[in-house]
């Protein structure tokens, strides 16, 4: 009988526990300025500011976004030497080796914000996809604002086409998984969306949420991660309370607890 407890009782803690990529690290922001704690983190894990990197815009509105595009001046405004667009629309085109190509050579990634459903229209399942993966195999950094932050977790939130109000929407709660067993929330307290995550891990106990303000960034190494910027980041926990970390404090992913 103590086998069998000790068996349940060790599946039940597999479950409830969530991870962070093997290799390479995460910058994950709730929307709002990108602050130059935030900034600082991402290019020095990139490497530097003469690492190569990428910026895909294509959870934005429009259809074309060229080499020059302002949403990316913040990296060059930081010294940053190498900074291209990738973005595309057609699944096709993102299935296509010669377009993910420059990806294989980026040190880190940057999504920016706006609906999660059209980086998953365009992207999940592709080349871009397999690529973006290699980028923290070798080491490199992927960050990602708003849209960008939601779909670095397994499951997908506000992914409805019909509008971002939507938590859980069929077809679209699936996300790139950086983060395994995870929701990201972002713009949290800015958009007074606190309780929101709160339905979501009730439906999916598994899940670990996560609720991230604007202006304020998780910065993931491994299993762990650091709270970065302005403000506050929630946890939420199937059948308790949402609680809050402030700048500067840690956070355990496997044992979900706080680090003193």
């Amino acid at each position: 009988m103590r086998w069998l407890v000790a068996a349940l009782l060790a599946a039940f803690v597999s479950a409830q526990a969530a991870s962070g990529p093997g290799q390479g690290s995460l910058v994950v922001i709730g929307g709002g300025q990108v602050g130059d704690a935030i900034l600082k983190s991402f290019i020095e894990l990139a490497g530097g500011k003469d690492s190569p990197l990428v910026v895909i815009p294509t959870a934005g509105e429009a259809d074309t976004y060229s080499q020059d595009w302002q949403g990316a001046a913040f990296l060059r405004r930081a010294g940053c030497a190498q900074v291209s667009i990738l973005h595309t629309r057609d699944r096709k085109v993102a299935d296509s080796p010669e377009f993910a190509e420059m990806l294989r050579s980026a040190r880190g990634v940057f999504f920016t914000g706006g609906r999660q459903w059209r980086l998953v229209d365009a992207y999940m399942n592709t080349a871009v996809q397999r690529e973006l993966e290699g980028v923290l195999e070798r080491g490199g950094v992927i960050a990602g604002s708003s849209a960008g932050a939601s779909i670095q977790a397994s499951y997908l939130v506000r992914g409805a086409r019909e509008g971002n109000q939507i938590m859980m929407a069929p077809g679209y709660e699936q996300g790139f998984g950086y983060l395994r067993d995870t929701a990201v929330d972002q713009h949290l307290l800015r958009r007074g969306r606190q309780n929101d995550l709160t339905a979501v891990v009730l439906k999916h106990p598994n899940l670990l949420g996560i609720g991230i303000d604007e202006s304020t960034a998780i910065v993931v190494r491994g299993n762990q991660f650091e709270v970065v910027g302005t403000s506050k980041v929630a946890i939420y926990e199937h059948g308790r309370p949402f609680y809050f970390l402030d700048p500067g404090e840690r956070f355990d992913l496997e044992r979900r607890r706080k680090l003193q």
